[in-house]
């Protein structure tokens, strides 16, 4: 019999994660620095990050932040079950999935004020820090996002399940001890 599924992944969640994956893409490999796109875009990725930061306080609960947050004791008890092989299937991000998605979204927030900042180089005195600092970011984000992509394959295949699917569909399995 197959596992039951459960609406999780809520319409605007998908939304942000789609919209944040297509900002980061175009802008780090297609759209040259300064381009119009690229500020629009990065102008754009800033509100759904502004959105999704309330939405972790208003919205469906496994958009919560109180649903996933990284406490030490969740990440140890994650991290300890990835070294002994033992599956850790729960319905929203993992543990150290959220510590990655949180770090990512720093980086987006960071990238957001830097390159405000690039705009605003006569008002820093011609400083190249902000440049740096959003190069810098950029690249972070990059690492970051081939781990999530990573991540999400590897514990598909452990744990037999289409997690980038699921992000889609907003479906996914009930884990069994629910």
């Amino acid at each position: 019999m197959p596992a039951a599924t459960v609406q999780l992944w809520d319409p605007l969640l998908r939304l942000c994660h789609l919209s944040f994956a297509t900002a980061f893409i175009a802008n780090y490999f297609i759209n040259e620095e300064g381009e119009r796109w690229h500020q629009w875009l990065g102008y754009y990725a800033v509100g759904c990050l502004a959105l999704r930061l309330v939405w972790g306080f208003v919205g469906p609960p496994s958009a919560r932040w109180a649903d996933f947050w990284p406490t030490p004791s969740r990440l140890v008890a994650h991290a300890r079950a990835l070294f002994r092989g033992e599956p850790f299937h729960r319905l929203g991000h993992s543990p150290i999935g959220a510590l990655v998605m949180l770090l990512m979204l720093t980086c987006i927030g960071g990238l957001g004020l830097s390159g405000f900042l690039m705009q605003e180089v006569d008002a820093l005195w011609g400083a190249d820090w902000p440049m740096d600092m959003h190069g810098w970011l950029a690249d972070g984000l990059l690492v970051l996002v081939c781990v999530h992509v990573l991540a999400a394959i590897v514990e598909s295949l452990r744990l037999r399940e289409n997690l980038p699917l699921s992000m889609l569909t907003g479906r996914r399995r009930q884990p069994e001890d629910h």
